[in-house]
């Protein structure tokens, strides 16, 4: 297994991160997206789009962050991971469309204003990030973890930008249930930190 990664992409420390959870060997190669490794032929071959993260393994190559959770999870973790029964699938599924849209036009648009320069209204996505880490917090208030009894994929793929909202000027301190699940994820087994930076407001959990 190869897995083709950023250490400061979100996306690609969701895979890292589910990889690292479910101890699996793979290959981890860091690209110089700085120096445009990622849009040279040889990695546009592999995901046209030319972002990361993307998975290697057994001849097939899975792009897209919640497609390779999704992936790792059919061929190497138990079903709690993933549950297979109609309303469990569900529950997932609705958190991963959350991670691919509220998550990515909030927090991590946040982020990448302050960390990359991105051309965001940072008002608007700071306020995003708001809103979705209240509804985040409130979920959080009747369960321990976001989809089921236990942790899912769902919860790897909210942790990374929420872990690091921070760095785009969100304070998420103030949610007290999305601390305590920070917190219950950092202590699972095989957990891989997303790298921090010093930018925007400083960590104090």
């Amino acid at each position: 297994m190869k897995l083709f990664y950023f250490p400061l992409s979100g996306h690609a420390h969701r895979a890292r991160l589910f990889i690292s959870l479910l101890g699996v060997e793979a290959d981890i190669v860091e690209l110089d997206l700085a120096g445009g490794e990622h849009k040279r032929p040889e990695f546009l071959a592999l995901n046209p789009f030319g972002q990361v993260p993307v998975l290697e393994d057994d001849g097939a190559v899975i792009t897209d962050s919640t497609a390779v959770l999704v992936y790792l999870a059919k061929k190497y973790a138990d079903k709690s991971w993933l549950p297979e029964d109609a309303i469990g699938a569900a529950n997932v599924q609705r958190w991963l469309s959350v991670a691919s849209g509220e998550i990515a036009y909030g927090p991590c648009a946040a982020r990448l204003a302050t960390l990359f320069g991105a051309p965001f209204n940072t008002e608007e996505v700071i306020a995003r990030a708001h809103n979705i880490l209240r509804l985040i917090d409130a979920e959080l208030a009747e369960r321990e973890w976001i989809a089921a009894s236990g942790p899912t994929i769902a919860d790897v793929a909210l942790y990374s930008y929420v872990a690091r909202a921070p760095e785009g000027n969100v304070d998420r301190f103030q949610y007290g249930n999305v601390t305590a699940w920070l917190k219950r994820i950092e202590a699972l087994p095989g957990f891989h930190p997303f790298q921090k930076t010093a930018i925007g407001i400083p960590d104090v959990a």
